[in-house]
């Protein structure tokens, strides 16, 4: 055995230099000299899912289940091959909306949830705080057993010593101090901890080489190489177990169960998160790590069963835990260097999860429980002149105290009573119960708010109720009645079989229905809910991230009054007075604003505040408490444009299966497409705009140059311009209000008409429109046609449309539109004929059933926003007309409107 000092004096030398290369990180981080981008510094980062449970207990999970053990690791390996899409994304929103925690991620997605962030906080800390109670179990076992007990001592429940006796007390105290030291310095928790990383790193190698260590000496020390230790698995049954696989169905379930539980694991436990997401230097460091992370994984799982083999032979017989086989090899045969090199690495194990997950599971404590807290609830409000980003770090300190504390308290209490990889299981199904809202969020637009919230709550319940509460049983905290008989005598409310399901470890069991229930919560709450604009907003950024990078980073959609001064303030309460100048310095870089600024912000700057907020306290939180210093408007006319871009984004998503034919190229097409969606629109309405001014201009000018026109001629344009006047009055009406025009709720005004003096004056209204493109315009109409009951102006704006339409593709010099009436059957049939660029055949069977007209492959009539087409579409079906097009690219269009004579008594 070695001495207290000794192996204290190895310790505290392993802590300090930790501390000193993450001191020496952060240094050279502040110099704009970073240590860590690398994707090799990445990789090893990655590697503090390796804990305690990796370097202990995957040899006592291999004595108790053979090959079983490699569940844990297959599921990470098959995530880095399978999930480079999941990760991917889920880096790429991060980055755009500086998420810094899992549940700021979760709440962002669902409409910045204050709620949700909050229910996200509360599950990852109640689910960690048994894995960080393993790793102190750990540390202290070890401890003791290096130090002070025999080999049957330490069996001995170490939870009966006086906490001030207790390594593990002192151990979590100083792991507290160092997460505090290099993890929440500062209120900018989106800023990397770039010694924090450094040191972590240095970790993941200090624990590979001590188990390669142990393995070699186990493997070449004590044994002639790996066929010598499989030799005696001829001999001894319970050796060959370790080869041997169950593949009874429960064992297949549960094999099943344990790989999905760690391919969710390695994206979703907080510390995952925080390494993977939050202290990503570049995104292109993820590739390598994809397959460099399965080579580690196979590095420190090599020797797993060489020193099982080993451990059961020596002690085979003996009431010795397995977990404790790596330490305990090298004490028995008198190596006690190499038993402290060990010991040194199960304690970077230990110390590299504790150190991670309490900065992880600080944050989220301070932006989803505490701020929220306090922003709601008045009489705990700080006063406004706080200095809120000193007191936000003291709040993050005391959350990594607490978290440490609260693992220690569950260490005391339950973990002497499982092994290692049981503690381990229970926070892996913890974290699953993110996937649903996580997993489905990115991917699927259609989940809300409340089906997230719903699915939550629901998968945390079961969770809490079929693996922790069992835990308190054999701790005496609960009746040991309540596994055998359920409560209240209700055998179908047993935790260890609920429902009546049978056949299952209990962690497959548990896992099972929490995550059935968590998932089917999540969706059917989801399809039978709404979304608010902003969940609709956050879903289309999250879900098509790749399309919209750059516009989400610099998109406003925010609307209302609010002042330059006040949101200032604001920052300068978080950030200090030095880095609210940066904030601001940056926004204006980028956008080229004026520095001195108005005193009315913009939207923009707006949201630049609330982006460099939620860096600070995560979205939740940044939105309230720019709410609390703005005023914000419901959208109007001025946010026409983002309402129609919305729903234009939705129809375009609701089409995508029925539109993928082979002329749509894939997303990088669809972006482009998207892009140019606003300004097409824009062009539209000015063009329609546009169209009776210019027929006014016309009208004008002819009077002005000839003024010896005959009075009756003089009448007949000057009436032509009032008409002119009115129609561009009632198109303004239109335009403002935009759903009312999608709705038909026009007010229509029946006569007696000549369709032939409609078509002139249309042509007429366009004169100049045609002239300035130089384009050839003929007209064939009847001498004598029936009149029509219609509304005048309304198929006036039908003509000026399609004519409108029609010297849009034309081109310049060389264009020809031909206007023919013909009557037949009482109908009355218009074509309007272009010699333009044409449109495809599928454009043309969509044209008039959505606001957009189709990109055709190859060349083809640009996309638009189809306003005037859509209007045009609305007066010919009230007339009881119809209407239609016949195209082909480079060939020309016809539109041809059809409208029958005999109407009276059939306007609606």
């Amino acid at each position: 055995m070695l001495s207290t000092e000794t192996i204290l004096f190895a310790s505290v030398c392993y802590l300090g230099a930790l501390f000193a290369i993450a001191y020496y990180g952060d240094k050279r981080a502040d110099a704009g000299r970073s240590i860590i981008s690398n994707p090799y510094v990445y990789t090893l980062s990655l590697a503090v899912y390796c804990t305690a449970w990796t370097f202990y207990g995957s040899v006592g999970r291999a004595v108790r289940s053979g090959p079983e053990f490699l569940a844990i690791y297959i599921g990470p390996t098959l995530m880095a091959a399978l999930g480079w899409v999941v990760m991917r994304k889920i880096l790429r929103i991060s980055r755009i909306h500086r998420i810094a925690s899992i549940a700021d991620f979760i709440a962002s997605r669902y409409g910045k949830s204050v709620a949700l962030g909050g229910v996200v906080a509360v599950i990852a800390v109640l689910g960690v705080v048994p894995y960080i109670s393993l790793q102190l179990k750990a540390i202290s076992v070890s401890f003791l057993l290096l130090s002070h007990y025999s080999e049957g001592a330490v069996a001995v429940g170490f939870g009966s010593l006086f906490f001030l006796k207790d390594t593990a007390f002192y151990v979590a105290v100083l792991l507290a101090v160092f997460a505090v030291l290099f993890g929440t310095r500062k209120p900018k928790v989106t800023e990397r901890h770039e010694g924090l990383v450094a040191a972590i790193a240095l970790e993941s190698v200090v624990k590979l080489v001590a188990f390669l260590a142990i393995g070699f000496f186990v493997t070449y020390g004590l044994h002639d190489g790996v066929a010598d230790l499989f030799s005696h698995a001829e001999h001894r049954p319970d050796l060959r177990d370790l080869f041997t696989l169950d593949m009874s169905a429960g064992a297949s379930a549960d094999w099943t169960v344990h790989v999905l539980l760690s391919m969710l694991a390695i994206v979703l436990l907080p510390r995952q998160f925080q390494m993977a997401v939050v202290e990503n230097v570049d995104e292109a460091h993820l590739k390598k790590a994809m397959w460099l992370f399965p080579l580690y994984l196979l590095a420190i799982n090599l020797f797993v069963l060489p020193v099982a083999f080993s451990g059961m032979i020596q002690f085979g017989g003996q009431a010795v835990d397995a977990d404790t086989f790596v330490l305990r090899l090298p004490l028995v045969y008198g190596r006690h260097a190499l038993a402290l090199l060990v010991f040194v690495g199960g304690m970077s194990a230990a110390t590299g999860m504790v150190i991670v997950e309490t900065i992880a599971l600080s944050t989220m404590i301070s932006n989803n429980l505490v701020m929220p807290l306090l922003l709601h609830i008045p009489a705990l409000r700080l006063g406004r002149h706080s200095d809120l980003g000193a007191w936000l770090v003291a709040v993050r300190h005391a959350a990594i105290l607490l978290t440490v504390l609260l693992g220690y308290i569950y260490f005391r209490q339950t973990a002497e009573y499982y092994p290692l990889v049981a503690i381990g299981l229970v926070s892996f199904a913890a974290a699953a119960q993110f996937a649903p809202a996580l997993l489905g969020g990115i991917f699927w637009k259609g989940g809300t708010k409340a089906g997230a919230l719903s699915g939550l709550i629901a998968g945390f319940l079961v969770w809490l109720y079929t693996l922790v509460l069992p835990t308190m049983t054999d701790a005496g905290l609960l009746s040991s009645g309540f596994i055998r008989e359920g409560p209240f005598g209700l055998h179908w409310l047993r935790p260890f079989h609920l429902f009546g399901l049978t056949g299952l470890d209990t962690i497959s069991h548990g896992v099972f229905w929490s995550l059935l229930i968590n998932t089917g919560a999540y969706i059917g709450v989801s399809l039978f809910s709404e979304q608010s604009v902003l969940e609709k907003n956050q879903a289309i950024l999250f879900v098509d991230v790749f399309h919209f990078s750059q516009k989400a980073e610099d998109s406003a959609i925010w609307r209302g009054t609010a002042r330059v001064p006040d949101l200032t303030s604001l920052l300068e309460r978080f950030l200090g007075k030095a880095r609210t100048q940066e904030a601001l310095d940056a926004y204006v870089q980028k956008h080229h604003a004026d520095r001195n600024r108005p005193l009315t912000a913009d939207p923009g700057f707006v949201t630049h505040v609330e982006k460099v907020l939620t860096e600070v306290i995560g979205s939740a939180s940044a939105r309230v408490m720019v709410a609390s210093v703005v005023t914000e408007e419901s959208f109007g006319i001025e946010a026409v444009m983002d309402i129609v871009d919305e729903t234009r984004q939705v129809i375009i998503h609701s089409h995508e299966l029925e539109k993928a034919t082979a002329d749509l190229k894939a997303a990088n097409e669809r972006l482009q497409e998207l892009d140019r969606l606003k300004d097409e629109f824009i062009s539209t309405v000015t063009h329609e705009l546009r169209t009776p001014l210019t027929a006014i201009q016309s009208i004008a000018e002819i009077l002005r140059e000839y003024p010896d026109t005959d009075k009756k001629e003089q009448g007949e344009f000057l009436e032509i311009m009032i008409n002119e006047i009115h129609r561009l009055a009632r198109l303004i009406n239109q335009v403002l209000d935009f759903q009312k025009i999608e709705a038909g709720r026009m007010a229509w005004q029946v006569t007696a008409l000549d369709l032939g003096g409609v078509i002139r004056h249309a042509v007429t209204a366009t004169r100049q429109l045609v002239a300035e493109k130089d384009l050839r315009l003929t007209v064939a109409l009847p001498e004598h046609t029936p009149e029509i009951s219609g509304d005048r102006d309304q198929l006036v704006q039908v003509m000026v449309n399609l004519i409108s339409n029609a010297v849009k593709f034309c081109d310049p010099h060389t264009g020809r539109i031909h206007i023919a009436m013909v009557h037949q059957d009482n109908i009355l049939t218009v074509s309007v004929r272009d010699n333009g660029v044409g449109i495809s055949e599928d454009a043309q069977s969509l044209i008039f059933e959505q606001f957009t007209q189709v990109s055709s492959a190859g060349r083809g009539r640009p996309q638009g926003s189809g306003l005037g087409l859509a209007i045009t579409k609305r007066i010919v079906a009230f007339h009881g007309g119809t209407i239609s097009v016949r195209s082909a690219p480079e060939q020309g269009t016809v539109f041809t409107v059809a409208l029958p004579v005999d109407r009276t008594g059939g306007m609606h």
